[in-house]
């Protein structure tokens, strides 16, 4: 029997000492940041009591947070995705459903246990990806099958109530599967990344109208390496045709260089080119690398580790250049976007969210950043324009 372990998901310097930290235990007040508010922020975070709770912030033009009415939120699960109209947790059982009011307070409207649904009885998610429609979540299902196996499984979510009614599980099952998938702009073709045992796994699938994936088959060029070959780490789409992938140099699971960033392009069959090479890949500061995320412009990367955060400029399926230094020296566990140039990050080690400004040209932390939160744990950030947050 196959046995699966999931890799922790989960760089011109700029010194830190640039960015002055301001430590807020509290955001500022409802007033100031919803003047001009431009997002949503989420975040899962673990209480001295050992619960779970959501806080729930609305950012401001500046990117100055306030508390949404209510906050913090009890729940259940600490893994987290979200729509405009639903959020959605999980804590490796079973997945939530809250939806969201017109304010940004949550209510809890269903649950499903997910690992129930299996066929293992045994492991469950350990990831939440909804599609670029919202139309269906999908897990990460760790011991998946009854090989336990990893897999995916997908969820039908009704537009109504937020509920979830269960479509299925990938055929495909391996160890390989170890991250979230990352849906391309045709929100036809979704990618992954691992290497158990130093097996080397940049997998696709197709999704189908119902929400249904299938197994792509790929056989994706990896770049050859110095020395040793290249282990894949994480994957995520800019929201075109074009993947930011982490790869790590090892020689028989063992490390033989820093960690690299390439891009890969989606093929209109749905296979992956590239033309990173190991002359040509940048090397993040941050070290082990735990998160990425792509800004909505899909011009800049943000990249998040044990050694901080840091952030490049991607540029499609060219190679990606250095842009930043590190933006601060804590442990980045998590990183997001909103679509008004903020970048957000939570350190698990630090206890705090921090949130930046960057452009293409400039880059500066934002007022009131960091704020300490206890424990963070998933972030999830809804981008709204001029307050309008779907409804």
């Amino acid at each position: 029997m196959k046995t699966a372990t999931i890799a922790t998901l989960i760089l011109a310097t700029v010194s830190p000492a640039a960015f002055a930290q301001q430590s807020s235990s509290a955001p500022a007040s409802a007033s100031s940041a919803r003047s001009h508010p431009v997002a949503r922020v989420y975040v899962s975070s673990v209480t001295s009591q050992n619960s779970v709770q959501i806080d729930g912030y609305t950012a401001g033009a500046n990117g100055r947070l306030a508390t949404v009415p209510g906050s913090p939120f009890a729940e259940s699960g600490s893994i987290l995705a979200a729509n405009q109209k639903f959020l959605f947790s999980t804590d490796g059982i079973d997945i939530y459903s809250f939806s969201i009011a017109s304010d940004g307070a949550l209510t809890q409207v269903s649950s499903i246990n997910a690992q129930a649904l299996n066929g293992y009885a045994l492991g469950g998610p350990v990831t939440l990806t909804l599609d670029r429609t919202s139309s269906t979540l999908y897990d990460l299902d760790y011991y998946g099958n009854e090989e336990a196996n990893n897999t995916y499984q997908f969820f039908d979510v009704d537009k109504s109530t937020g509920a979830l009614s269960y479509l299925g599980a990938t055929s495909a099952a391996t160890p390989n599967f170890e991250t979230p998938i990352s849906f391309v702009g045709n929100n036809q073709d979704a990618y992954g990344a691992g290497c158990y045992h130093g097996d080397q796994a940049l997998y696709g699938f197709s999704r189908s109208v119902t929400g249904m994936l299938d197994d792509l088959n790929l056989n994706p060029p990896f770049p050859v390496a110095k020395d040793g070959a290249y282990c894949p780490g994480l994957a995520i789409s800019d929201g075109r045709n074009n993947l930011a992938v982490t790869l790590s140099p090892n020689d028989d699971m063992t490390p033989t260089g820093p960690t690299q960033l390439a891009s890969y392009t989606v093929t209109k069959s749905g296979n992956l080119t590239t033309s990173s090479t190991w002359e040509n890949m940048p090397t993040p500061a941050v070290v082990n690398v735990y998160s990425m995320s792509i800004s909505p412009s899909g011009e800049l990367l943000a990249v998040g580790g044990t050694a901080g955060l840091q952030v490049f400029h991607f540029n499609g399926p060219s190679p990606i250049t250095p842009y930043t230094g590190l933006l601060t020296t804590d442990s980045i566990s998590q990183v997001a976007w909103d679509d008004d140039h903020h970048l957000y990050a939570i350190s698990q080690a630090s206890g705090e969210l921090f949130v930046f400004t960057v452009t293409t040209s400039t880059y500066e932390q934002s007022p009131g950043s960091p704020y300490t939160i206890a424990s963070p744990q998933g972030i999830v950030v809804l981008p709204g324009t001029a307050g309008v947050f779907g409804y």
